[in-house]
């Protein structure tokens, strides 16, 4: 190599270095400060812009879109979870009523998926996310299957776009019917596993059974692609679990009180009447909570609070 062919190299070495310098500068700025909000103006990109600038690079715009999705949904998910449970939330009930705003967790996933259409994970748990019910998200299955939708536009061989919107049908609308037809068509795809037919046959029999609930959540964890997807699917099968144990240990619970002519009254009163050996613990390792009025509960600080009131996780569904 001649020195002359040695300059762009060395130029192009000298820029790495000093770009890395600034990206090291800006993460240490961006670890003491808080991610400041996203406006509506500065959100959305325009066509024209879209062909300027960074976005000529448009997937590695859309990973930054999709980076921030990540960080939005996962810190206001966290306000919500915080003003749900803090000291000044109600002691055995989370409210209803939405505090914190997730309004920019649709458009960030819609811009990241225009700019990369074929962008698999931001459909797929872009959807998740949208579904997800307050305080863990901002209960939106409309935009949820809006995303998918606009990903089976793109790529209409990919089956688990199907299999998503049934499962957001089942999980978040309790609609059956609807989710059984997601199902079957994603079915109808090659290359589609067997079971997404015998999902649709079971939605039209079952419904909100809770081992239907269990069998989704299962498969969900055996076709899982990344951690999250692994996590949520083990949190929801722990949180099954968790209600099975309270619905066991309530009815104990009641015929003890029933038995003795008084109310239980914390778990104390069951330990000293040698009816248990040790406080309960639920499938994420807390221990339960019993009620001054004798229920049993999971505990705010469980990974598993709130638990879901949802298709086949009801008491006595």
């Amino acid at each position: 190599m001649t020195a002359q062919s040695r300059i762009p190299v060395a130029a192009a070495i000298v820029a790495v270095i000093a770009l890395g310098s600034i990206a090291a500068g800006l993460q240490m700025l961006r670890d003491r400060a808080p991610l400041p909000s996203v406006s509506d103006e500065t959100l959305y990109v325009t066509d024209r812009a879209a062909g300027r600038g960074i976005f000529t690079f448009r997937p590695l715009a859309a990973d930054l879109y999709w980076i921030r999705a990540i960080q939005y949904f996962g810190s206001r998910s966290r306000m919500a979870r915080l003003q749900q449970t803090g000291p000044s939330a109600p002691p055995t009930a989370i409210s209803a009523d939405p505090v914190v705003s997730f309004d920019q967790l649709y458009p960030l996933p819609d811009i990241t998926t225009t700019l990369d259409p074929r962008f698999n994970i931001a459909y797929r748990f872009g959807s998740i996310f949208l579904s997800a019910r307050y305080p863990e998200g901002p209960g939106r299955p409309d935009l949820a299957i809006a995303l998918l939708e606009k990903g089976l536009r793109t790529s209409p061989e990919k089956w688990q776009y199907w299999h998503d919107i049934g499962f957001v049908h089942y999980w978040t609308d309790h609609d059956y019917l609807k989710a059984s037809d997601a199902f079957r068509r994603g079915a109808e795809l090659p290359g589609a596993p067997w079971w997404l037919r015998s999902l649709a046959a079971t939605m039209l029999v079952k419904g909100g059974d809770r081992e239907t609930s269990r069998l989704l959540w299962r498969q969900l964890l055996e076709t899982a692609g990344n951690d999250y997807a692994r996590h949520a699917a083990q949190t929801k099968l722990m949180q099954l679990k968790a209600i099975e144990d309270i619905e066991r240990m309530q009815k104990a619970i009641d015929a003890f009180a029933a038995r003795r002519g008084a109310a239980v009254r914390g778990w104390n009163d069951l330990l000293a009447a040698g009816a248990l050996r040790a406080v309960p613990r639920d499938p994420a390792g807390e221990p339960y909570r019993l009620t001054a009025d004798g229920r049993v509960q999971v505990s705010q600080s469980s990974p598993l609070f709130p638990l879901p009131d949802e298709p086949g996780t009801r008491p006595g569904a």
